[in-house]
C-alpha cells in the first residue's frame, strides 16, 4: 500500500519543494530500504535537483544497484559538472560494482565533455578489454568522445573497427571531420556512406552543409540542397539554418533569403545567422528592419545577434542607430559587451571620422583592446590626420601584440611620419627589416574549379 501512494506522490513531484517534503516522508517510514523505490525516487529527482540526487545518494542504507549508479552518473554528465561523473565511475569500481554496457556511455561523453583525454583513453582500453567495444552504441559514444577531444584520427580507428554501423555512426564520423576543421574528409565520408547505402538524416545534412560552408563550395552545397528538395526532406530549424548559412557565407545572399523566408519555423539562430549575412553582404538597412521584426516575434536576442547588427550599422555609418542598439543590448538586454561589440563600435566612429569617441571606447574597455581594433583605430588616425594628438602607447601594443605582423609596422610607421616623427619611423622601418618582415599584398579567393569534390558528392547523391 505504501509503495504504491509513494510511486504516486513521486509521479507528483515536480519541485525541489515537493522533492524535499517527499525525502522526509522516506526517512520517517524507512523506503530508503527498499532497493526499487529508492531507485525510482533518485531517478526521478535527478532531473530536478542533482544535488539532492547527490545527498540522497551519498546517505543510502543499503548497497546502490548499478542501475542507480548509472542514474547519477547519467545525471553529472548532462551537468555542468561532467567531471565528478567520472569520478563517480571511479568510486563504483572501488566498491566493486560491474559497469554495464549503460554506464560507459555517459562516463565516456563525460570524458569528452571535460576535455580528459588521458582518462578517455583509458576508459577505452578497459572497454575493450571487457568486450563492451562491440556495442554499436558504446562504439557510437566512443567515436563522439574522441571529435570532442579534437583526435580526429583515434575517432576514425574506432569508426573503421565498428562491426556495424548506423546512420548515427556515419554521422557522428562526419560530424567530426567538419569539428576537427577536416571538411574535405567529410566530405569524402559521405561518399562512401552512400555507397554503403546508407540514407543520411538531417542530422548528417547539417554537419554535410557545415563543411561546404567551410570549404566555400557553393557547387557542392546546391547538390545537398538539391538532394534534400528530391528526397522531400523536412526542413527543420538546424537543416534550414545550415542551408541558408551555406548560401549567405558563400556570398549568394538571394539565395539565403529564399531558403528563410520559406522556413515555417524559425529560431533565434536562424534570425542572427540572416542578420549578419546581410550586414556582411552591404545589407545593412535590410538587416536593421530584420532585427526589429526578430524582436516583434518575442525573441530576446543575443550577444551574436547584436554583433551583427552593431556590424551593419558601422557598414553603413549609422552612428546614432549604432549607439543605441548598443545602449539597448546593455541596459534592456543585460547583454555584457565582448570584444567583437567594442570592435565594432571603434570601427564605426572611426569610418565616420569621430576619432575622440573611437578613443573613449578603448579607454574604457574593461580589457586589453586587440589587434583588430587597434589596427582599426590607428588607420583612422592616419586616414583623418588625426595623428598630433594620438597615443602612442597604442601603437607600442600593437606591435607588442603581433610583433610578426609586417602590416602592423607599415601602419605604425605611417602614423609616425604623418606626426613628423622622421626618427621613428625610420626605425620601425629599420626594425621590419631587420626581422624580415613584409607587408602580404590584398588577396581574393576566387573558386576556378571544385569538379572533384563537386563530383564525388553529385555521384553520391544522384
Amino acid at each position: 500500500m505504501m509503495s504504491r501512494q509513494f510511486q504516486i506522490l513521486l509521479q507528483r513531484s515536480k519541485t525541489t519543494t515537493h522533492l524535499l517534503q517527499l525525502h522526509s516522508l522516506i526517512l520517517k517510514t524507512a523506503i530508503d530500504h527498499n532497493p526499487l523505490l529508492i531507485s525510482q525516487f533518485i531517478f526521478s529527482i535527478s532531473s530536478v535537483s542533482i544535488e539532492l540526487a547527490r545527498l540522497m545518494f551519498d546517505r543510502l542504507p543499503i548497497r546502490a544497484s548499478v542501475f542507480v549508479w548509472n542514474t547519477i552518473i547519467r545525471a553529472y554528465t548532462k551537468s555542468s559538472v561532467p567531471i565528478e561523473a567520472v569520478k563517480l565511475f571511479s568510486q563504483m569500481q572501488r566498491v566493486g560494482l560491474k559497469p554495464d554496457n549503460f554506464t560507459y556511455p555517459f562516463v565516456v561523453k563525460a570524458c569528452g565533455r571535460s576535455f580528459m583525454v588521458g582518462e578517455g583513453e583509458a576508459l577505452h582500453s578497459i572497454i575493450v578489454k571487457r568486450g563492451f567495444d562491440s556495442d554499436w552504441y558504446v562504439g557510437n559514444t566512443l567515436l563522439r568522445m574522441y571529435a570532442d577531444l579534437n583526435a580526429v584520427g583515434h575517432a576514425r580507428w574506432v569508426f573503421d573497427e565498428m562491426t556495424v554501423r548506423d546512420v548515427v555512426s556515419w554521422s557522428s564520423m562526419i560530424a567530426g571531420y567538419v569539428a576537427c576543421n577536416c571538411p574535405a574528409d567529410a566530405l569524402m565520408l559521405f561518399r562512401h556512406m552512400m555507397l554503403a547505402r546508407e540514407k543520411p538524416n538531417s542530422v548528417t545534412l547539417v554537419s554535410l552543409l557545415s563543411a561546404c560552408t567551410r570549404l566555400l563550395n557553393i557547387g557542392v552545397g546546391e547538390s545537398i540542397h538539391s538532394y534534400i528538395i528530391v528526397n522531400c526532406i523536412g526542413l527543420d530549424v538546424a537543416l534550414g539554418t545550415a542551408i541558408l548559412e551555406m548560401y549567405s557565407k558563400c556570398g549568394h545572399i538571394e539565395k539565403a533569403l529564399q531558403v528563410f523566408n520559406s522556413m515555417t519555423e524559425k529560431n533565434l539562430l536562424s534570425w542572427t545567422v540572416m542578420i549578419s549575412g546581410l550586414a556582411d553582404h552591404g545589407h545593412g538597412e535590410h538587416a536593421i528592419s530584420l532585427f526589429t521584426q526578430m524582436e516583434q516575434t518575442g525573441l530576446q536576442p543575443d550577444s551574436t545577434s547584436f554583433s551583427g547588427i552593431l556590424s551593419a550599422c558601422s557598414h553603413l555609418g549609422l552612428v546614432d542607430e549604432g549607439q543605441n542598439f548598443f545602449n539597448q543590448m546593455v541596459r534592456i538586454y543585460n547583454i555584457k559587451p565582448r570584444m567583437e561589440h567594442y570592435g565594432c563600435m571603434v570601427d564605426m566612429f572611426a569610418r565616420a571620422g569621430m576619432i575622440e569617441e573611437a578613443y573613449e571606447i578603448i579607454k574604457n574597455m574593461p580589457m586589453e583592446p586587440n589587434s583588430v581594433i587597434l589596427r582599426s583605430f590607428i588607420g583612422a588616425c592616419r586616414s583623418h590626420g588625426r595623428v598630433l594628438d594620438f597615443d602612442e602607447n597604442l601603437r607600442r601594443l600593437l606591435l607588442e601584440i603581433e610583433p610578426g605582423i609586417g602590416a602592423n609596422y607599415v601602419l605604425a610607421s605611417g602614423v609616425s611620419s604623418l606626426s613628423g616623427s622622421w626618427n621613428e619611423a625610420a626605425d620601425l622601418r629599420a626594425s621590419m627589416k631587420e626581422k624580415g618582415l613584409r607587408k602580404v599584398p590584398g588577396w581574393s579567393r576566387v573558386e576556378v574549379s571544385s569538379s572533384y569534390t563537386e563530383g564525388i558528392v553529385q555521384e553520391a547523391v544522384s
